[in-house]
């Protein structure tokens, strides 16, 4: 996890062990969150946005009972797994390339989140990480845990004012983030570039 030339907060690079898990190929859309509680939306492929760190955690709880499985958000470690797609310490999902390279970057994202699935997926399958919107995690966040983080499941703070998120968003100058690339937010905002993906496992 981390990356050495990157922000304070991304050092020091370290090793982190997950536990196996699932995570959904696609960030929440619109038309998944409308099964949940009834939204005006513009379509139902883009992801659904605005919702804050609680309203995602009460849709996982939900979710849980459909299917019958602990659906959950990822911690940062999880997410960050993830993203890298099996590239250890490369700047983005598919490599080093700027992001200037991804197909189309200069003519997406002039109004708002584009429909999920638009770019090519990482090499587990997973379609925007790191870009399109941010996305929550369940970790409190401390710039300084990856000092005290444990190897094993670092699970984040045992507490905190802000929720963890990660990826880029539509609304910064620079669409697309590092995979080490962190944020917060206190969970209690909601902001039209922040959304979410779910994870299932213990």
């Amino acid at each position: 996890m981390g990356q050495e030339n990157g922000r304070d907060e991304e050092r020091p690079v370290h090793r982190a062990v997950v536990a196996p898990f699932r995570l959904c190929r696609y960030q929440v859309t619109n038309a998944d969150w409308a099964e949940f509680r009834p939204l005006a939306f513009d379509d139902p492929r883009k992801p659904v946005t605005s919702v804050n760190w609680f309203d995602a955690v009460e849709y996982c709880e939900w979710l849980s009972h459909r299917w019958g499985a602990p659906a959950r958000l990822p911690t940062e470690a999880e997410w960050e797994f993830a993203a890298r797609g099996g590239m250890e310490q490369r700047l983005y999902p598919w490599g080093d390339e700027p992001v200037t390279s991804r197909a189309n970057y200069s003519a997406r994202w002039h109004e708002g989140p584009e429909k999920v699935g638009e770019s090519e997926p990482n090499g587990y399958g997973l379609y925007d990480m790191c870009e399109n919107v941010h996305e929550w995690c369940s970790d409190w966040y401390d710039p300084r845990y990856y000092d005290y983080s444990p190897v094993d499941n670092p699970p984040g703070p045992e507490s905190g004012t802000r929720r963890a998120s990660r990826g880029g968003a539509w609304r910064h100058h620079i669409k697309i983030a590092r995979c080490a690339a962190r944020s917060s937010i206190p969970p209690e905002f909601r902001y039209a570039d922040y959304g979410f993906r779910v994870a299932v496992g213990s």
